[in-house]
């Protein structure tokens, strides 16, 4: 039976009859009136129906603008990553804050606005995913063009068949990605720099052999993070049929550039060395990291004196630093020159060719490693454009290069593993090193 106003002020009036009945004199108790307790409860949950459709608009509503609202500070950052990597989660709320306030619609003009604030926060939160369409066919063609039409056919079928069916799994959304057991050997120290201790980790896949191998670089603006960062995408790729190992590196602004790339080289040739221990095949490497360790990792890919690797996957880095020190992003919540100066030692002019050398557009020459460039349009940290000239260059120098841009993304959306944005890039990092390092006609499998 539905709820009435008339009803429920029924109920208030009989409670307050209740009261004032001269049998209820002060200090005596009365035992509980079921009739009245009932008509109390009628009221409560009235005036409940009455407000929870506004509270759930506006937390919905509020949610739901950081989709497309940048955060303009480091503690909101948080909200525009994850807002838009969970995107569905956001829209089924959204759908029952709206179905409320259809129920409770009145003939009066305030019962309309929750009605209109779910209406503009469902189609906000479902955004990301109408925006998926257009961009996964965008990339669909860049991969084809780039690596061949059929690019997958050197790849053994029974490597195919571990990789994900489709770019986004709505039920993944909801629950998480399927990820088997993998062995893992963690704090491996490789190298004792300055008396620092820098240690990896090794991610297998569950029967012993040797295989294709990941060496992963953790972000953190070159101040922060583990080898135990991004684990999720350690396991995945075991599982997938990978070692993935993930290194450790000195820390700034205590350790400056290039104490890093050192530590990096530090880590490959350990790997190297220790290939058969660790069940790396040596011929078959990769590096792959996100925003600062993307950074490195384009460095040891493209930087001469380092060991040669088969292909190099950047997330997200910063690879021009000197224009990104002087063209930021706005709003800047992580303050990009404080972080530059930090790693660096000062300013561009100041230091100008130690800028140049950490920049990886700086070593763009023929015949570098194929790269994959993933980069979110909508990124406040390390705009997407330097990316897109690194790009541009590397393809004006005959390289194989492939860009990947995500057009509702922020920075560091890849830590939601099953978030809208990384199904899609997960989707096509893997088939791109399945090309790189599992085509029989590329390399011998494992």
């Amino acid at each position: 039976m539905a709820i009435t106003l008339d009803s429920a002020l029924g109920a208030s009036r009989d409670w307050e009859a209740t009261l004032q009945d001269p049998e209820l004199k002060p200090g005596k108790m009365s035992k509980p009136n079921r009739h009245n307790g009932k008509k109390l409860a009628l009221l409560g949950a009235f005036l409940a129906s009455l407000f929870v459709p506004w509270l759930l608009s506006a937390i919905g509503l509020f949610l739901s603008l950081w989709i497309i609202v940048p955060a303009p500070t480091f503690f909101l950052f948080p909200l525009t990553v994850g807002a838009t990597e969970l995107s569905p989660w956001l829209a089924s709320g959204n759908a029952i804050a709206l179905v409320l306030a259809i129920l409770r619609l009145q003939p009066t003009g305030l019962s309309t606005i929750p009605l209109l604030c779910s209406l503009l926060a469902l189609w906000l939160s479902l955004l990301p995913l109408i925006q998926l369409p257009a961009t996964n066919a965008q990339i669909a063609t860049q991969m084809q063009t780039v690596l061949g039409k059929d690019y997958l056919a050197a790849v053994p079928a029974s490597e195919r068949e571990k990789l994900r069916f489709h770019p986004f799994v709505l039920a993944d959304a909801f629950f998480s990605i399927p990820i088997g057991e993998v062995r893992i050997d963690r704090g491996i120290v490789f190298a004792n720099p300055d008396g620092v201790e820098l240690k990896l980790n090794v991610y297998r896949p569950p029967k012993i052999g040797r295989y294709p191998t990941l060496v992963t670089i953790y972000g953190g603006a070159w101040q922060a993070g583990s080898p135990d960062s991004d684990e999720t995408f350690s396991r995945y790729m075991a599982d997938r049929g990978y070692t993935v190992v993930t290194i450790d590196y000195r820390h700034a602004p205590q350790y400056r550039f290039p104490a890093q790339l050192e530590d990096v080289s530090a880590g490959l040739s350990y790997i190297q060395s220790h290939g058969e221990k660790l069940e790396v095949d040596s011929d078959r490497i990769a590096v792959i990291g996100r925003s600062s360790g993307a950074h490195l990792a384009m460095l040891t890919a493209y930087h001469p004196t380092t060991i040669p690797v088969r292909a190099v996957v950047n997330y997200y880095a910063p690879v021009n630093l000197t224009e990104g020190y002087y063209d930021l992003p706005f709003p800047d919540p992580l303050d990009v020159r404080a972080i530059l100066r930090a790693f660096l030692g000062g300013t561009p002019d100041e230091l100008p060719e130690v800028y140049r050398k950490a920049s990886a557009i700086s070593y763009v020459k023929p015949n570098l490693p194929p790269t994959l460039l993933v980069y979110p349009g909508r990124d406040h940290i390390v705009k997407a454009k330097f990316g897109r000239q690194l790009y541009e260059q590397l393809q004006a120098t005959g390289n194989l290069a492939i860009w990947l841009e995500i057009p509702g993304a922020e920075h560091a959306f890849d830590p939601v593993f099953n978030g809208v944005n990384n199904q899609l890039a997960l989707y096509y990092t893997e088939r791109f090193l399945a090309w790189c390092l599992k085509s029989e006609k590329n390399y011998e499998t494992a």
